[in-house]
């Protein structure tokens, strides 16, 4: 069992090991190494009526699924929101590595100067690295605490049941078909995730090309 591959969590640990995962992208630093969007989204598929036949042993229920999916996605957030307010900037001191680094912790600082908190915390949800910084980064530039509960948790309803709704509806089509094309959407859905990232990604190198 490996907990990095989203299809192996979904097969082996079933619904435990996807609210597990949604917890901890959303609530701990450590989550930033969990491929979340993509354990929703097969999360989908294995609660489908094909799900058993697509994933192998997997076969989740799917109203326990659509119902508990955005509990534990509201309690991850709040948990990081927790952590950031309690401990502060120094909940994010620590030694740079592959998963994590400062940029990212000041990309989500300018996204909710620029956006406002209920924008960053609606969209962010569908950017992998901004599901696991944004809440801890509210709580540590005091967000109050009303606005940041009540769009905590619609981002993550509207995350999950999309996520999971296209899984959902997409898994008896997918009957048959083999791994090779559950892995080519699963990858397909991540791109998806990363295009509201291109336009910071390009206005941050037009900024630099500007300033040499």
């Amino acid at each position: 069992m490996n907990l990095l591959d989203a299809n192996s969590v979904v097969s082996t640990l079933g619904l435990i090991g996807v609210l597990g995962i949604i917890f901890m992208e959303t609530g701990l630093l450590i989550g930033l190494v969990f491929p979340g969007g993509e354990v929703v989204f097969l999360a989908g598929i294995a609660a489908s009526a094909s799900g058993a036949e697509i994933l192998g042993d997997a076969k989740l229920s799917t109203p326990l699924l659509f119902l508990l999916a955005p509990v534990a996605a509201i309690v991850g957030g709040e948990v990081g929101y927790w952590f950031g307010k309690t401990y502060g900037r120094k909940f994010f001191d620590r030694p740079e590595s592959r998963f994590f680094n400062q940029k990212m912790v000041a990309t989500i600082e300018k996204w909710l100067l620029k956006y406002g908190p209920r924008k960053a915390l609606v969209f962010g949800r569908f950017i992998p690295f901004a599901r696991t910084l944004i809440n801890p980064v509210c709580g540590v530039v005091q967000l109050e605490r009303k606005v940041f509960s009540t769009w905590n948790a619609i981002g993550a309803i509207i995350w999950t049941q999309v996520a999971m709704g296209i899984g959902y509806f997409l898994g008896d089509a997918l009957s048959g078909s083999g791994n090779y094309l559950i892995v080519g959407v699963t990858g397909l859905v991540v791109l998806v995730t990363l295009i509201p990232m291109v336009p910071e990604i390009f206005r941050e190198w037009q900024t630099r090309k500007h300033h040499k």
